[in-house]
């Protein structure tokens, strides 16, 4: 089946089986590597990218499922202003970015962060109950999020 849909800005089509998953495409077809696969049920965040501006994991979409979607990874979320805020607030509070589940903090992160840029720490905590790091504590991740807020709140010089 011929799918389209919109990568990184882009519109491509791909002839897929039905049961193909995104994180394959993306790894295989278009060599988009920053999207990692770990646990393949959906739970770690490895896989994560956005789609139609949602972090989703990405080892449990199916190719029909991004007919006619958006889909951003993190390599192309990485040319923008929103993914610096988020590296110099994880940078500051000392969360490690091993770059395994980057995608997964990074994207969860920004989504936290376009509906509040003065989240609540416990806010934090539940979005990020799905995203599994080895590498740093929740308690960085969160101060990171919470700096990455302020540093976007300057830039865009809202108070």
């Amino acid at each position: 089946m011929i799918v389209p849909f919109t990568l990184n800005g882009s519109t491509v089509f791909i002839d897929a089986n039905s049961g193909e998953r995104l994180v394959n495409i993306l790894r295989k077809r278009f060599n988009l590597t920053g999207t990692k696969e770990s646990c393949g049920a959906g739970h770690c965040g490895s896989c994560t990218v956005l789609m139609n501006n949602k972090p989703v994991p990405s080892c449990i979409i199916s190719v029909f499922q991004v007919r006619d979607a958006e889909i951003v990874t993190i390599e192309e979320f990485s040319k923008t202003a929103d993914y610096q805020d988020i590296i110099q607030g994880f940078e500051q509070a000392g969360a490690i970015m091993c770059g395994y589940c980057n995608a997964g903090k990074i994207f969860i992160a920004q989504r936290i962060l376009e509906k509040n840029m003065k989240p609540a720490r416990d806010e934090i905590k539940e979005m990020f109950a799905g995203n599994l790091c080895r590498c740093t504590s929740i308690e960085n991740i969160i101060a990171g999020v919470k700096l990455a807020g302020a540093i976007r709140r300057k830039r865009k010089n809202v108070r």
